[in-house]
């Protein structure tokens, strides 16, 4: 088994609806009794600011897929979302699924690069994984407490509990 970190993000439809059944998909993939999730945060969007803002959060869970093959179920659960990918990045969507840490391993293919290449910068990512695992240290050895140091909150907004 291996503890994975994935982080969901949706602004278009329904986004708490996307996010809250994105929750329910990730059952399937996790070892029953490991899937727990963070508070959802809304922010605004990191690509163009003509966009709805978004709704983000992260879960964590123990699994026995491997990378690529948790990268796929992650990528069928967006479709079955109405997720649409185009050449457009940090567009709006129905729903983003991002494999931000598996367990300790660094991945970097054509398909998946493991810890998420992004996520150091990202208020969105680190303050709902945070919630998860406020003493974690990254594979590269840099705890997420001081991540959250360098990164303010801006306009995110914590929701209340549903």
């Amino acid at each position: 088994m291996t503890r994975v970190f994935v982080a969901l993000g949706a602004n278009l439809g329904e986004p708490l609806a996307q996010i809250r059944a994105a929750q329910l998909a990730l059952a399937d993939l996790a070892t029953p009794g490991s899937l727990r999730h963070s508070p959802l945060y809304q922010s605004l969007p990191m690509g163009p600011a003509d966009q709805p803002r978004y709704i983000n959060g992260v879960s964590a869970f123990d699994t026995s897929l491997e990378p690529h093959a948790l990268l796929d179920a992650l990528q069928r659960i967006e479709l079955a979302h109405g997720r649409v990918r185009k050449e457009e990045r940090w567009g709006p969507r129905t729903l983003d699924l991002d494999m931000l840490l598996y367990g300790e391993r660094h991945i970097d293919d054509e398909r998946l690069t493991v810890p998420h290449y992004g996520m150091k910068q990202r208020e969105f990512v680190l303050y709902p994984l945070a919630d998860l695992a406020p003493g974690l240290i990254l594979p590269c050895g840099t705890s997420l407490a001081r991540l959250l140091q360098q990164c303010p909150a801006n306009s995110m907004t914590r929701l209340p509990p549903q």
